[in-house]
């Protein structure tokens, strides 16, 4: 039989100014919807111990030490001195059984001293849309967030109507995001923020405490992270929606599903979010906004780059500016892959913009084109681009059964399309049944590999004359 959990909370045992001790409120007739057997089990946690009462706090494992998290954050540009958890408590960390320490959060739980006069709760669709994205997301191989559990409470919750609630049981390999260290920046906590880089460089990055300047050594690290990440969402056309500063864990993994979405035609200037009337995290803008994320992480850690104020500016500066350069290395090598290359040539960038181009101008389906080319199936729309990639392909040092392999573990035949995840939330919360997000769970963690009598869940939407439009849950 698995032994439970152990929990080793190491960010609890730091100073009392980065969280607030708080429990769970209780809720009246927990239920369970699920549980993700197999991360219980990467964790060390015994399924037959995680029930309904755990799954929503009314009952904690042995040594969780409960907490929310404090943290500040640019919101759509405009900067918010104090965020926190305000409706997640982080019941503790265990070091799986890989060796990485991780993050358990119920996220739902309750109020918490940074709720702002919220009520702390969550409501059924957004829960189940997390779940659903987050681990599409990771059997997609993006770094993410993970889903542990989901329970409803029984109770209701009250936004623009009465919804029913529910609980996600979060697991990351933290929850400490660019607003975190905002947070301590705008305070001139200077204490509290080197406690802050010590912990992140030990538990992430561990090679940046041999550095000679382990404050720069971690920028350069966040910034790989995030030009990795960023590539790998453009490479399956996903858009997070709602890239405010508290939304990007220094990790380097997706965080909060709020307003995401996937677009089904290509167009770079792509936007579902209802509240992001401009467009700033549309398609198109997410690396320079998270170059902007990244400047200003940049900003907290100048006391740390150099004695110097001015040079320490500099340094920063310079590595800020070196972004677009780095990104665009990754994103080349996530199109690369999705095209069938191994081998890089510098004309590669132009051929893949080329393609996009004339995915845009068809109006295109994004995964359904690449996935088409991995097949080695006719697209029509891109007959005047074809001829100049199996030209390419021609020069790449792998068979052409490599090339096609290699474009189908890149290529995904399912992603959690919108239309999809908008029927499965209506059915939990209208009807009370969970068997649609249950049965397209199981499609997607299997995301590259056809699966019969599954084509619904491959195809493109109908055409309906209306915009999609996302909604953040809170």
């Amino acid at each position: 039989m698995t032994m439970p959990a152990s929990f080793d909370n190491s960010y609890s045992r730091l100073p009392a100014s980065l969280h607030a001790s708080v429990r769970p409120t209780p809720v009246a007739e927990p239920a369970l919807i699920e549980v993700n057997l197999p991360l219980a089990l990467e964790l060390g946690l015994d399924p037959a111990l995680f029930t309904a009462e755990v799954a929503v706090g009314n009952r904690l494992l042995p040594g969780t030490a409960p907490i929310a998290q404090a943290y500040a954050g640019h919101q759509f540009g405009h900067f918010v001195p104090q965020l926190g958890d305000g409706r997640a408590i982080l019941l503790g960390e265990v070091v799986d059984r890989n060796g990485i320490r991780r993050d358990i959060q119920l996220k739902g739980a309750g109020p918490t001293p940074f709720s702002r006069r919220g009520d702390g709760r969550a409501a059924l669709g957004p829960v189940l849309r997390e779940y659903l994205v987050s681990e599409a997301m990771h059997a997609l191989g993006i770094p993410s967030t993970r889903a542990l559990a989901a329970a409803t409470t029984g109770e209701k919750v009250y936004r623009e109507a009465a919804l029913p609630g529910a609980v996600l049981t979060r697991v990351a390999k933290s929850h400490i995001r660019v607003g975190t260290f905002q947070y301590f920046a705008a305070r001139r906590d200077r204490d509290s923020l080197s406690v802050l880089v010590d912990h992140v460089i030990a538990r992430h990055y561990p090679a940046a405490a041999t550095s000679d300047n382990r404050a720069l050594a971690l920028l350069d690290s966040v910034m790989l992270a995030q030009a990795r990440l960023v590539a790998r969402w453009a490479g399956i056309g996903f858009i997070h929606g709602v890239m405010n500063t508290d939304n990007m864990s220094v990790s380097g993994e997706t965080i909060d599903y709020g307003p995401c979405a996937f677009m089904d035609r290509y167009d770079p200037a792509t936007v579902f979010s209802s509240i992001d009337e401009y467009g700033r995290y549309a398609y198109a803008n997410q690396p320079a906004i998270a170059q902007w994320n990244l400047a200003r992480f940049a900003e907290t850690l100048i006391p740390f780059l150099d004695p110097d104020r001015e040079a320490a500016i500099a340094v920063a500066t310079q590595r800020i500016e070196a972004f677009p350069a780095l990104f665009t290395d990754q994103w080349t090598d996530v199109f690369r892959a999705k095209i069938g290359l191994a081998s890089a040539e510098d004309a590669d960038a132009d051929l893949i913009h080329a393609l996009l181009d004339a995915m845009h101008g068809a109006g295109a389906d994004f995964t359904l084109t690449f996935r088409r080319l991995s097949l080695g199936e006719a697209v029509p729309e891109l007959d005047a681009w074809l001829g100049q990639w199996r030209t390419r392909l021609q020069r790449d040092r792998q068979s052409n059964d490599q090339q096609l392999a290699l474009m189908r573990a890149s290529n995904p035949a399912y992603i959690p399309r919108n239309h999809l995840v908008e029927a499965m939330i209506e059915a939990a919360v209208e009807r009370a049944d969970p068997e649609p997000f249950r049965t397209m769970l199981q499609v997607l963690l299997s995301p590259y590999s056809e699966q019969e009598g599954m084509d619904r869940y491959a195809a493109a939407p109908a055409e309906t004359g209306q915009a999609y439009r996302t909604f953040c849950g809170t």
